[in-house]
């Protein structure tokens, strides 16, 4: 440790250099890149914030200026040419090492979310190599200012969900370091691993394998490119995995820090859950959970057009002056990149790809969880039945204004517990029949799986739906076949193989997508429903456009969001057609 002390001796003047370097540009009135343009960006998280009096918005206590100048001393840019962040890049890590009053972090957990180019891989680099052998922790608190020290257990790891995802920070790791700082703390840099301080600290690059990294007690994980990170590449599963392990370091010391690119929405990537989390978070009017979330994104209204798109880049490109605006520009009129990747890559923002069903942003903005549907309100039902593959769900309609709630799904556990698993009949029977008891349903259909039962060789669900019409379907003002009480007709059976019925579905798809998309659709903000609809893409047929999970192998779920448009379709026949008016009891 005696060579470390002398390095810091004999580079003090440089620290103290850097640092005010940093202070004096930092003290300047603010200047946007975006001065003047008509697409100002969308600002989240403190590092584009202002005073009043137009100057930066910098936190009052933080080890982030000693951060600033051990990088600017023993970090460099190539050979003998001293690191320095962009003073957007500054004022992040300024927030990111803020502490409240008893020098506690403010944050816990960091998410960078910038187009792509930005510089997020060198600016997780940096962290890294500060979080190793650099100023990273409180030492106490002078006054109300922190002294920052050094991590002396640091262990680091850059996680990704490939080895080569891990690669983008890790090569830089070999030219950061200076080669006086590298001597003078031990550095050891391998393609995987870095060692410090004869092998004492250390910075390894992790993929997913949750198991493995379970109980591990780093003292900091970048997680890089989140926007990757979905359930089937176990992406969620070591997300969470390095969330418990950070709750348990000692004094909360241990963080992460995420940077993506922005997400595509259907994915469900752990990018979208962090983004989400925020958003929960902060819409309640409080940031407990101690995210520091930083983005800068494009408006909605941004167009890709030749005379707008240089105007946006320079806006959200921020201070990375070295990206190419005129290369990015060709890319973006490229016809053969699809606006939506233009739009996530280039603008930042968060939109879905082309053959989304709807714009999942739409749908949010008819959540309603605070609406409750009471139990003497006429409903209708749609039911869609899977055996094993698909998921089993069941959806309400609000007769009087199209309100949408879910009651039920059943699916496939994930892992071990899926195999051979089945939809539990039985149960589902049970739930299915509660609900017909408990709310006022005048109508119920229901489209089943054409799946046969392994032992009997029957259509899996033809004796429960038969059964539901045999003991409920008297009380139905509208049957699936046939009309009300025929020696033929079924109140429940709707069998959507039919091409009657799938012209008939088929315009009710076109009709609530539309009707989403002007902001006519209430629903109850239920997950599930709401991941559905994600999932959802658009299904070209005969007809018109349908929807569907995108082929038939895979993985997502998308029928609740089929029970919905079942629901709102049975919802407007019912109205459409002639109906008696109950008896209310009261005499006028």
């Amino acid at each position: 440790m005696a060579r470390k002390r002398k390095v810091e001796t004999q580079t003090r003047d440089e620290h103290e250099e850097a640092i005010r370097w940093y202070r004096e540009r930092l003290a300047e009135p603010a200047v946007f890149p975006w001065e003047g343009t008509r697409y100002e960006p969308v600002k989240i998280g403190p590092t584009w914030q202002t005073t009043p009096d137009g100057h930066w918005l910098l936190p009052e206590a933080t080890i982030g200026w000693d951060v600033l100048g051990w990088v600017g001393t023993n970090l460099q840019h190539g050979l003998g040419q001293p690191w320095r962040f962009t003073l957007e890049q500054a004022r992040f890590l300024l927030w990111w090492y803020a502490v409240d009053e008893q020098g506690r972090w403010l944050y816990r957990d960091g998410v960078l979310q910038r187009l792509k180019g930005w510089g997020k891989d060198p600016l997780g680099a940096c962290w890294l190599y500060v979080e190793l052998i650099g100023p990273c922790r409180v030492a106490y608190m002078d006054g109300d200012q922190p002294v920052a020290t050094d991590c002396p257990d640091a262990w680091l790891q850059t996680a990704a969900t490939s080895l080569e995802q891990t690669k983008n920070t890790m090569r830089l790791m070999p030219g950061l370091i200076t080669a006086e700082a590298k001597a003078a703390y031990g550095v050891q840099v391998g393609k995987e691993l870095v060692h410090a301080l004869g092998g004492e600290r250390l910075i390894q690059a992790v993929t997913s394998a949750p198991a493995s990294l379970e109980g591990a007690r780093a003292t900091g994980v970048l997680k890089n490119e989140t926007q990757h990170w979905l359930a089937s590449n176990s992406g969620h599963d070591m997300s969470a995995v390095i969330e418990r392990n950070a709750t348990k370091s000692a004094d909360g010391a241990s963080r992460t820090l995420a940077i993506t690119n922005s997400y595509e929405p259907s994915e469900e990537s752990v990018a979208q859950m962090d983004r989400e989390a925020y958003e929960l978070a902060a819409g309640g009017g409080s940031l407990t959970m101690g995210i520091l979330y930083d983005s800068l994104e494009a408006p909605a209204d941004a167009p890709l057009t030749a005379d707008a798109a240089a105007e946006v880049v320079n806006a959200v490109r921020g201070d990375s002056h070295w990206l190419d605006t005129e290369r990015i520009v060709a890319s973006i009129l490229d016809t053969r990149n699809p606006p939506s990747r233009s739009r996530r890559f280039w603008y930042n923002q968060v939109v879905a790809d082309e053959d989304a069903w709807v714009d999942p942003a739409k749908f949010d903005l008819g959540a309603r969880p605070d609406i409750e549907v009471d139990p003497r309100d006429e409903v209708v039902l749609f039911f869609d039945g899977s055996k094993s593959d698909d998921a089993t769900g069941l959806v309400g309609c609000r007769l009087s204004d199209g309100f949408v709630f879910t009651v039920a799904m059943w699916q496939r556990p994930p892992g071990e517990r899926g195999k051979g698993w089945t939809a539990p009949r039985d149960r589902i029977d049970e739930t299915v029949r509660g609900a017909l008891d408990a709310f006022d349903v005048v109508a119920f259909w229901a489209d089943p799986s054409h799946a046969q039962d392994d032992e009997s060789g029957e259509r899996y669900w033809d004796d429960v739906i038969d059964g539901w019409h045999r003991d409920y379907g008297r009380r139905f003002e509208l049957w699936a076949q046939g009309s009300k009480g025929s020696k033929d007709g079924h109140a429940v059976m709707w069998d959507m193989t039919s091409h009657t019925r799938q012209a008939e579905f088929t315009a009710a798809a076109e009709r609530t997508a539309q009707e989403i998309e002007d902001g006519l659709v209430l629903w109850d903000g239920d997950a599930r429903l709401r991941s559905h609809v994600r999932h959802a893409r658009r299904f070209p047929n005969r007809w018109g456009v349908s929807l569907w999970k995108g082929h038939r192998e895979s993985k997502r779920k998308v029928d609740l969001a089929v029970c919905m448009v079942g629901a709102r379709m049975l919802r407007r026949r019912l109205l459409n057609m002639p109906r008696k008016r109950k008896r209310t009891g009261v005499v006028w």
